[in-house]
C-alpha cells in the first residue's frame, strides 16, 4: 500500500467526496455496472477507465487495498479527476486464502472464470483439508483524487463452495460461491438486487459511503 492511503486509512477525518463525476478505474463491465448501481444516488456520472481508453496499471502490491489504491491512484492521475478502483477476489481457507490477490489471474490473459473455478475446483481436491469448502470473497475500494490522497476500504461476505458452478446472473467466481444465510443459493443465482444487499463489495459500499459520501 502507498504511504498515502495508509495514512488516509487511519485518519479521523477522512476526506469526502464533493462532485459529479468519478471515474471507476476498472475494465470489467460487469464490476463497473456494480459500482454504478451501488453509488448511484450519490454520483451522477461514471466514466469507466476502459471507456476513457486509459491502461491497466500492473498490479505489483500484495494485499487487496494495496492494489486497489495502486490503479485508483492511476486511473485518477490520468484522467485528472476522482477515480475509485475495487479489488477484489476469492480466498479459499484449504488453498491457504488463495487464489487471493491472484483471483483475476487464474482467469488467465483471457479472463476465462471457467477456467479458473475449474482451477480451484482441482486445487481443492488434491488439498489435505478441505475444512468444509469454507471460502470467502474480499472487496478493497480505493477512492484516490489527483493530488494522490487516497481513502480505502476493505469489506468480506464469507460462505462456502459448491460445484460444478451454477447460476448466469454474477460474473468471476460468483457461480461456485453459496453466501452463508442463503441455502443452496449462488451468488450468479441471486437476483442482483439482493447480491447487491449482502456482498462483499456491498460490505465494503457501506463503509466507504458512511467515510467519504454520506
Amino acid at each position: 500500500m502507498t504511504e498515502t492511503a495508509r495514512r488516509s486509512t487511519e485518519t479521523v477525518a477522512p476526506r469526502r467526496f464533493a462532485g459529479d463525476t468519478l471515474v471507476i478505474a476498472s475494465h470489467n463491465k460487469g464490476k463497473v455496472r456494480e459500482i454504478a448501481a451501488l453509488l448511484g444516488r450519490y454520483v451522477a456520472n461514471f466514466p469507466s477507465a476502459g471507456e476513457l481508453g486509459l491502461p491497466e496499471p500492473e498490479e505489483t502490491e500484495k494485499t487487496f487495498i494495496g492494489n486497489a489504491a495502486l490503479k485508483a491512484l492511476a486511473a485518477a492521475k490520468a484522467s485528472g479527476l476522482p477515480a475509485l478502483a475495487d479489488d477484489s477476489g476469492l480466498a479459499v481457507d484449504a488453498l491457504d486464502g488463495a487464489p487471493g490477490i491472484y483471483s483475476a489471474r487464474w482467469a488467465g490473459p483471457e479472463k476465462d472464470f471457467a477456467l479458473a473455478m475449474e482451477k480451484v475446483r482441482r486445487e481443492l481436491a488434491l488439498a489435505p483439508d478441505r475444512k468444509g469448502d469454507r471460502a470467502h470473497f474480499v472487496c478493497a475500494l480505493a477512492l484516490a483524487w489527483p493530488d494522490g490522497h487516497v481513502e480505502a476500504v476493505e469489506g468480506q461476505a464469507h460462505g462456502t463452495l459448491t460445484f460444478p458452478p451454477r447460476g448466469s446472473k454474477g460474473f468471476g467466481y460468483d457461480p461456485i460461491f453459496i453466501p452463508d444465510g442463503h441455502g443452496t443459493t449462488t451468488y450468479a443465482e441471486l437476483d442482483p438486487d439482493q447480491k447487491h444487499a449482502i456482498s462483499h463489495r456491498a460490505d465494503a459500499f457501506r463503509q466507504l459511503v458512511a467515510r467519504c459520501f454520506g
